[in-house]
């Protein structure tokens, strides 16, 4: 195994924001909606707390992913629950919810396209002390898989101590960012989407451009998301994740599942996944190089041409080659070097940062 590369910032002292403005975004209301939410997804909403996003799971009966989710409120504790996902799930998201409200005093709304969303990273979180639903300034939250001791920006090293890994951190308070003016009086919540603190803002429609148009400097492109998100180990809907994916596949047991919660959809088979120990194949992240970079959906071989496993996402050709992610079969997983004609390979040592993702 290698360590992984070091990419240069999005911005300056690695401050940057993306637009994801695109994704879907379901809204829940009315008495049963925490009650309700919480039988349809693998997280516990109880642990939901204003200003704060959770990453949850949509599965079917037989424990296929249906949808990866990211949870918050909406105007505090007694708003409404808003639900983001990729935007290719809008109608079938809605639908397969939908289709489970019977009795619940619940009501859904889709609100895709109301508003633009900023995600930001980098910057100090000092500045941005007033998340939507709570006046408490951000900390770093020491939760499950997470080592207290260890500095929020610990290189990703396989002999920490901690299993489950560090998360990415921000420069040190006294030389990072401050958090964009033009955002500072816009709803926002904490979300770990790249495996690092990071912050949502909801802006409205009639002030996006022009918001965008002052934060120049730090707007991140899809590419540089793309890089972010594949040399982090971070997987999503349409590349590393679809209807066919089952949740510990790619980690997301780690981060998007509490096994101690009451019942919901598709719980039994992930639980008996749990007690079984292992899945048929795993999320890894790839260094690689040689004269070609091999695209998505590239099938990988062993050294010694024993077929391994798929390529789901690659970016990145420079002096330290590409990062990718793919599923290694679990009869390989021992393997650290793999080919694609004569690309060479590498697994990046420690888990997907995935996994490292807190919340």
């Amino acid at each position: 195994m290698i360590s992984a590369p070091s990419f240069p910032p999005v911005g300056a002292q690695g401050c940057a924001v993306f637009d994801l403005s695109g994704r879907t975004r379901l809204l829940f209301s009315g008495a049963d909606r925490l009650r309700y939410l919480n039988g349809q997804l693998t997280q516990d909403l109880k642990r939901l707390a204003p200003g704060r996003a959770l990453p949850a799971c949509v599965t079917s009966a037989k424990g296929r992913l249906q949808a990866e989710v990211w949870a918050s409120f909406e105007g505090g504790a007694d708003g409404p629950i808003a639900l983001d996902a990729a935007s290719e799930l809008r109608e079938a998201l809605a639908a397969r919810l939908e289709r489970y409200i019977v009795a619940d005093e619940v009501v859904l709304e889709d609100h895709t396209g109301r508003a633009g969303l900023l995600h930001c990273i980098g910057f100090a979180p000092g500045q941005a002390a007033s998340p939507e639903g709570s006046q408490a300034p951000f900390q770093t939250p020491t939760g499950a898989g997470v080592d207290a001791t260890m500095p929020m920006d610990a290189p990703m090293d396989p002999s920490a101590g901690n299993p489950m890994g560090t998360a990415v951190g921000v420069e040190d308070s006294a030389s990072a960012l401050e958090f964009p003016a033009v955002l500072r009086d816009l709803p926002r919540v904490a979300a770990f989407r790249l495996g690092q603190e990071g912050w949502d803002v909801r802006v409205p429609l009639d002030r996006l451009d022009a918001v965008k148009q002052a934060l120049e400097g730090s707007l991140a492109t899809d590419a540089d998301w793309e890089t972010l998100r594949i040399s982090r180990g971070i997987p999503v809907w349409g590349a590393e994740l679809d209807e066919n994916t089952l949740p510990p596949e790619a980690g997301l047991e780690r981060t998007h599942i509490d096994y101690h919660k009451g019942c919901y959809i598709g719980q039994e088979v992930i639980s008996r996944l749990k007690s079984v120990g292992h899945v048929n194949r795993t999320l890894c992240r790839f260094l690689g190089s040689g004269p070609e970079r091999p695209a998505r959906g590239t099938v990988f071989f062993t050294t010694t041409g024993v077929e391994a496993g798929v390529l789901t996402s690659v970016a990145g050709a420079g002096a330290e080659g590409f990062v990718a992610l793919g599923y290694v079969k679990r009869a390989c997983a021992a393997e650290t070097s793999f080919m694609c004609g004569k690309t060479v390979l590498k697994t990046i040592a420690g888990e997907t940062i995935d996994a490292r993702r807190i919340h």
